[in-house]
């Protein structure tokens, strides 16, 4: 076969974004299935799985349109909070809505396998290791987007009236709602969460880039920093930045809890990035079980490493000195709890304390970032 080996596919696909639509000639999907041995079994487990294009309509070995269709149907919508400019379906493949004629009567949907036989997940976490850090950046421009426009309203909103030691002046013109100190804070909040998101996402891309493009020896450090860093710049941002949108339609008022403006749109698009590429236990399932215990803790050991040369440093910094030595005390705290988790040896006992041990890791290296 000119496109790869060729395969017959049968079963469903769910939560797909755009999976069904009429903006382009073609949608070309990637699919996870298991292949059947000669004895007509799967094999169990996650090392069964392989990969699979499977486009909506065939094309011939240039790529171009044959005029068939394969066998991929809508089954159905998922109607969601947020993200309402895009589609998301239920499909079906190889039901026989739209058979494909081939030799041996054979049914199904015609996909092209990606990769090797059992190679599934290896390939597809290729991608989605970038694709979470994407939604960190997703998480933190959707926070970003929110606290502009809180900014902007909270400078022109004229509400009450500015309190001095022997009271408020009645009589005294409205002041704007960002001359209130509770406001502020809000603000400040926002700013600290979206401008510390975004600073993660770009040390992250960097990394990426690293991997790619510098040395053997910094390549390899940007691999074991990525292992333990990408958890936190797809769920800290997902948790935070989502918070800057509550905190934004709260700066807002009753307009904020209306369609009169954006900030309901941005909290609702928002609350998806804790589910999508991994929800948040699943990150934080990651991050303890897996990556800062894989090889004797090597990529623990580095980022802790860059994080002490930081406080090192930023100490001789005026200004500086205190919170240096408050992130300092956080990290011997970090890994203290890192190791109270792990000392009885039973993974559900550790386990049982990941989302709040991501949580605070996340607050760690976000303190780093700033």
């Amino acid at each position: 076969e000119p496109l790869g080996p060729r395969y017959r596919l049968r079963g469903n696909k769910m939560w797909i974004s755009a999976g069904e639509h009429e903006l382009t000639e073609n949608i070309i999907h990637l699919v996870l299935a298991k292949i059947p041995g000669a004895d007509g079994k799967t094999q169990p487990g996650t090392r069964g799985i392989s990969l699979f294009i499977v486009p909506k309509k065939l094309v011939d070995a240039q790529g171009a349109l044959t005029g068939a269709r394969n066998d991929v149907a809508l089954a159905g919508l998922n109607h969601k909070l947020g993200y309402r400019g895009t589609t998301n379906t239920l499909l079906n493949f190889g039901e026989g809505r739209f058979p494909v004629a081939a030799a041996g009567g054979q049914s199904g949907a015609v996909g092209y396998l990606v990769g090797k036989p059992g190679e599934g997940l290896r390939c597809m976490f290729h991608m989605m290791n970038e694709a979470r850090i994407g939604v960190g950046l997703g998480a933190v421009m959707l926070g970003y987007a929110g606290y502009e426009a809180s900014l902007d309203y909270a400078r022109q909103r004229p509400q009450g009236r500015s309190i001095r030691p022997e009271g408020k002046d009645a009589a005294a013109p409205q002041i704007p709602i960002i001359q209130h100190a509770d406001v502020r804070r809000m603000l400040l909040a926002q700013k600290s969460y979206v401008e510390g998101g975004l600073a993660l996402e770009l040390y992250c891309a960097r990394l990426v880039d690293d991997l790619h493009t510098a040395d053997d020896a910094a390549a390899a450090e940007a691999g074991r920093l990525l292992e333990v860093l990408t958890p936190i710049a797809k769920s800290w941002p997902s948790e935070w930045c989502l918070e800057a949108n509550s905190l934004a339609i709260q700066v807002h008022g009753g307009y904020g809890y209306t369609r009169d403006f954006q900030v309901e749109q941005h909290w609702r698009d928002n609350r998806l990035n804790m589910i999508h590429e991994g929800t948040h236990g699943i990150q934080a399932l990651d991050l303890l079980g897996r990556k800062v215990v894989m090889d004797g803790g090597a990529g623990l050991k580095l980022l802790a490493g860059r994080i002490s040369a930081t406080t090192q440093r930023a100490g001789h910094v005026p200004g500086l000195a205190e919170p240096a030595d408050a992130l300092a005390s956080a990290l011997q705290r970090l890994g203290a709890a890192t190791k109270a988790a792990w000392v009885t040896g039973v993974p559900e006992e550790a386990l049982a304390n990941a989302t709040p041990y991501l949580q605070a890791f996340g607050h760690v290296v976000l303190a780093w970032v700033w």
